[in-house]
């Protein structure tokens, strides 16, 4: 069994990358896309990790899936300021609900790690959108993924 406090350690340095991600953004850089691909833009990446915290918390909470939901209205994917808030509430939340979790159960285990590859996932779409758009690559990122 793997221990609970390594999981939420690595979940925690999950969200601290995106804290870095958004602080460096401007406005008009959630409206980016990858430019003649298929992609949505960085600010609609953004809102699946947001609503993937919320709901891969809700079914860690509940014991099981309870379907996607996102505190970021669809609206808003373009406003930094809203999507740093809904970031930042989403990591406050995650993080203190799993404090009261001393064990988890395979169930729980398999969700955690499920929204740990999911939130590496995004890290890697969003690397190749700051070099697509030619947009600063935070230092952490630099340094986690070895970037130049």
């Amino acid at each position: 069994m793997i221990e609970a406090a390594v999981l939420k350690e690595k979940l925690n340095r999950s969200f601290s990358l995106y804290d870095d991600l958004i602080e460096g953004l401007k406005d008009d850089h959630l409206k980016l896309d990858l430019a003649g691909l298929p992609s949505n833009t960085i600010g609609q990446q953004l809102w699946c990790v947001i609503g993937a915290r919320q709901s891969y918390l809700k079914a860690i909470l509940a014991g099981g899936w309870q379907g996607f939901a996102c505190g970021l209205d669809w609206k808003n994917v373009e406003n930094k300021s809203a999507v740093q808030t809904e970031l930042a509430a989403s990591k406050k939340s995650f993080l203190t609900a799993l404090e009261s979790l001393t064990a988890l159960s395979s169930s729980q285990q398999s969700l955690m790690f499920d929204l740990i590859e999911h939130e590496a996932q995004h890290h890697g779409q969003l690397v190749r959108y700051l070099y697509g758009q030619k947009l600063p690559v935070p230092p952490t990122w630099k340094t986690r993924y070895n970037l130049d």
